[in-house]
């Protein structure tokens, strides 16, 4: 099995935290979890370890909605991003919207959209496309 030496959680809500990284962690699919509860406190971490491979998570898990910076916000900064290795992104929203949902697909960056709260099929699912390991 392949295992993820980290996921980046950004996300407002403490709960959604709490949850998201109980499931991870529970599933043994990652060794670390990277908690960030606005963009910008993620995209700090990010621009200061851009040029660091081993500080860099392998999945960012991207909540849309969120204070000081944005989901959108976050994208339109991460995409200038040069990154020491390839980060795969999730948009994980409460927002069912089809607008939402397609303003994510002109993002080259984002793999996929989900609406919260995760399961843990979809976060198995998230993971085999992220190591390109076939379903269990």
């Amino acid at each position: 099995m392949t295992v993820l030496s980290s996921i980046c959680l950004i996300d407002d809500d403490n709960i959604y935290q709490y949850y998201s990284k109980s499931l991870i962690l529970t599933s043994g699919k990652a060794e670390k979890v990277l908690q960030f509860f606005d963009g910008q406190e993620a995209l700090e971490f990010l621009t200061q370890h851009q040029h660091e491979a081993g500080l860099l998570p392998e999945l960012i898990l991207l909540d849309l909605e969120m204070p000081y910076m944005d989901g959108w916000q976050f994208l339109d900064q991460f995409s200038q991003l040069q990154l020491a290795k390839e980060v795969t992104l999730y948009i994980a929203s409460s927002s069912a919207s089809m607008i939402d949902q397609d303003r994510a697909k002109k993002y080259s960056q984002v793999k996929g959209y989900m609406i919260k709260p995760m399961r843990a099929e979809q976060f198995v699912e998230i993971i085999n496309s992220v190591t390109n390991t076939p379903e269990a």
